[in-house]
């Protein structure tokens, strides 16, 4: 199979080419691809949607196995004795119950059903007679996933819609929005140790979430993952109408009152307008949505170093723990509204950048190949043909503008390879 670059397995189109490439179909054919490496000695980079990488133009020296595993099984919590063990996993058969006595979805390739940790901990609430299990495999995609599960009745990811990328990423980065994070269905995750070369499965707790963070995250080195992921088990709930609405801005969108539910589907199609309209939904004939999703983590400061820097108008929100209660003594600020305010206005990049006002040196930064967003100023864009540390200078001069103006540094949210800020 002849390599592709890395631009055309990545959401921002960039980065360049790479020594050896293996598409993985199956749980088994993922695990063998990486453990064959790691006996070459080589460096792994696990793909699967490629919209959390950000690659330099220069070679990848080493294996990138793409990730296409797919399907997901749906189980009564009746069952959940079968969701529990010692967490040294061996191949087992699929999850057997769905809400309606029993179906495998997606492909025809077996899923193993989670074997360590305990069902009840999760980041939602007790389980109850609403309550199932949802497991997916690691490369399905994670929309199609939101869209099947909104389709059986099923909520709890409802609000996550639209975000790009696999089933096998979300628990990484804890993805999140419109007030959700995944942790908060999570039930356990199984996956391939590199270092002790067998499956293992990590429970809620094991999982150490916290805002865009995780176990799985703080592992990996250089963007190449210690846990490689097979499977995620989420707790959703049967029922017509989602979770209850926890962020202003939809719950506006939906004419319902934050605390409120609405009905699943309207809820879905309200996130994929709004996501559309920032330009955070992939389409080919969009330039402005050819980026990373939002590039800067909303930063979170403790409240002791709160100054008056940061002005009192500038937008504040609580900070949540994994199972959505309050941290308390952090506030957490907008990204976007910092970098808006120090300078950086939607576009920014193009021909005409406030470069001067902000006393930094040298041309238009990129030269115009990439820019931010025109929809959103928390994406950098490429605008057709742009290189890696084109997009990087674009977010560097960003992270650099903010912290001068606010004290404040913004922290990236893709990986970075062969790059830095």
């Amino acid at each position: 199979m002849t390599a592709p670059r890395l631009s055309q397995l990545t959401t921002t189109a960039v980065g360049g080419p790479v020594t050896r490439y293996v598409e993985a179909g199956a749980e088994e054919d993922l695990v063998a691809a990486v453990s064959h490496a790691d006996r070459a000695g080589e460096r792994v980079l696990v793909v699967g949607g490629g919209s959390n990488i950000l690659a330099s133009d220069e070679p990848f020296e080493g294996t990138v196995v793409l990730v296409g595993t797919r399907g997901f099984t749906v189980s009564d919590p009746s069952r959940a004795a079968d969701h529990t063990g010692a967490g040294d996993d061996a191949a087992r058969g699929p999850a057997a119950a769905s809400p309606d006595g029993g179906a495998h979805h997606g492909s025809d390739r077996h899923l193993h059903p989670a074997d360590g940790g305990t069902a009840t901990a999760t980041g939602g609430d007790a389980w109850d007679e609403r309550s199932v299990l949802v497991e997916a495999a690691a490369g399905h995609p994670w929309d199609d996933l939101v869209r099947e599960t909104v389709e059986l009745g099923l909520a709890g990811l409802e609000t996550l819609s639209g975000i790009p990328g696999t089933t096998g990423a979300t628990p990484v980065q804890n993805v999140g929005a419109y007030g959700s994070e995944v942790s908060q269905n999570i039930v356990a995750v199984r996956v391939w140790d590199r270092q002790e070369q067998r499956r293992r499965t990590f429970s809620f707790e094991d999982l150490q979430f916290s805002y865009r963070d995780s176990l799985l995250k703080r592992s990996m080195d250089h963007g190449s993952p210690r846990y490689v992921v097979l499977s995620v088990t989420f707790r959703l709930e049967r029922r017509e109408d989602s979770t209850p609405v926890r962020y202003a801005q939809l719950a506006t969108a939906l004419g319902v009152e934050v605390g409120e539910r609405a009905p699943l589907a309207m809820v879905r199609e309200t996130v994929l307008r709004l996501r559309a309209g920032k330009g955070m939904v992939l389409d080919p004939a969009d330039r402005d949505t050819f980026s990373t999703g939002s590039f800067f983590t909303n930063p979170v400061v403790p409240e002791h170093e709160l100054t008056d820097r940061i002005p009192a108008d500038a937008p504040r929100y609580p900070v949540l723990d994994a199972r959505g209660g309050t941290v308390e003594g952090a506030v957490k600020f907008s990204a976007a509204w910092l970098i808006d305010h120090a300078g950086f206005g939607k576009g920014f990049g193009l021909p005409g950048t406030r470069n001067e006002l902000l006393d930094l040196v040298g041309e238009d930064v990129a030269g115009g190949r990439a820019s931010l967003s025109g929809k959103h100023t928390l994406a950098m864009t490429n605008r057709g043909e742009a290189s890696g540390e084109d997009v990087a200078a674009v977010a560097r001069t960003v992270q650099h503008g903010v912290e001068q103006v606010f004290g404040v540094r913004l922290e990236p949210e893709p990986v970075l390879l062969g790059l830095s800020l």
